[in-house]
Parts: structure tokens; C-alpha cells; sequence
């Protein structure tokens, strides 16, 4: 029998592997779907009437269609692990949130120009933007001050217990570290020890087989 949630998308994409290792670490039967983007499958009338912005991933349940990686997540959370949404507690939900927000807000935006300009950009023979990286590493300096703050206090962002707020950092970061900005997570010990702990989550580690180092783009790309 075919599993009742299915997943669109390219499992490499940082914001599809967020779906599937919410799906993961909930231990739910999931069917990912495969599609190309080169090929231009999220641009098909199929797949368009899922999700009308032409984005992954998309996930199918039952007779329920949602997109948007993070509604996704939560989705899957709410129905099949609610203890990382912060379930216990009016109090522990808002942490949750205030800190997915931050990861939505202040970390997804910075750590994804650093990936795309030191990784995607070489590999398509274009030569980096130097300033923006220097501007969003600068960014993520003082972001990541911030969390080796929070994480001094606390074993993860949301409190004492593992949350969406931490796994939601997991797909980007997987390919920032490939990056020589990794550096600025190594120099500081709570978030090293943070994101170390994430990284071999036995559902980050199932994951990360789907999202090969630089992309699969070998060797050409700068780090």
C-alpha cells in the first residue's frame, strides 16, 4: 500500500529537506516524489495546480495539498510529534516560535546568499559577489553571537528540549558548513556543540543522503 503522505520535490533543496526530516524525525511513511527542476516540472500544469507559485515542496495528505516548507513542518509536527512545536505549554510554544522566526527572519536570508554565492555561483562559471558575502557574513557574526548566547543558557534555541526551532536550521546549514564560513560556527563552542548534535540526528543523517556536498557540484565550486 502506498503511503498516504506523498512529497514534491528535489530532496537537495535546502527548504524540501526541511519537509523531510520533520517527516523523519516524526517516523511517518512518506513517498517522495522525484521531479527536475532543469527539466522545469514545478512549472507543469500538475504540479502548478498544487501549488500555484510553482515552489517546493509540496506534500499530499490524504486529500490535503500544503506548500510552503515551514507549514509543512509544522503541519507534520502538529499531527505527529507536537512536543517539538513546543506542545506542553502556551510558554514553550511561544519559544518555539519567536526562535523559528528567527531562523526564518534573521538566519535563512544571510547563510543563503553565503551558499549561493561561494557554491551555486561558481559552479554556473560566474564569479562571486565578494561584497554581498562580506555583508551577510557580517550578518551572521552577529547572529551567531546571539546564539551562542541563547545556547549558553540553554541546550537548544527554544529551551531545554529540541524543537522545530533547531531542526528548521539543519537543511541550510548542512551546506553553509561546506563553506569556508563554517568557521563561524566552529569558533564558537555552544553553537559547535549545537550544531554538531543536530547533524548526526539519525533524521538529519537519513537526510543528508539526499543532499550531496556543494550540491553535487564536486570539486569546481568555491567554499
Amino acid at each position: 500500500m502506498a503511503p498516504a503522505v506523498k512529497v514534491y520535490g528535489w530532496a537537495m533543496s535546502p527548504f524540501v529537506a526541511r519537509a523531510l526530516l520533520c517527516l523523519e524525525e516524526a517516523g511517518v511513511d512518506y513517498e517522495l516524489v522525484p521531479m527536475s527542476r532543469e527539466a522545469g516540472d514545478h512549472r507543469q500544469p500538475d504540479f502548478l495546480a498544487r501549488n500555484p507559485f510553482g515552489q517546493v515542496p509540496v506534500l499530499e495528505d490524504g486529500d490535503l495539498t500544503i506548500f510552503e516548507s515551514r507549514a509543512v513542518a509544522r503541519h507534520v509536527l502538529r499531527n505527529h510529534k507536537p512536543e517539538l512545536l513546543g506542545s506542553g505549554s502556551p510558554e514553550s510554544a511561544a519559544m518555539v516560535d519567536v526562535w523559528l522566526e528567527v531562523e526564518a527572519h534573521q538566519h535563512q536570508t544571510p547563510a543563503g546568499t553565503i551558499v549561493m554565492q561561494c557554491i551555486l555561483t561558481p559552479f554556473l562559471g560566474c564569479k562571486r559577489d565578494q561584497a554581498a558575502i562580506d555583508e551577510n557574513a557580517a550578518k551572521l557574526t552577529k547572529l551567531f553571537d546571539v546564539y551562542e548566547a541563547r545556547l549558553s543558557a540553554s541546550r537548544y534555541l527554544a529551551g531545554d528540549s529540541l524543537s522545530l526551532a533547531d531542526l528548521s536550521h539543519f537543511p541550510l546549514m548542512r551546506y553553509f558548513m561546506d563553506t569556508e564560513y563554517a568557521s563561524l560556527v566552529e569558533e564558537r563552542p555552544h553553537v559547535k556543540a549545537w550544531w554538531e548534535e543536530l547533524k548526526v540526528r539519525p533524521a538529519a543523517k537519513r537526510v543528508t543522503e539526499f543532499m550531496p556536498p556543494n550540491f553535487g557540484f564536486g570539486k569546481t565550486a568555491e567554499k
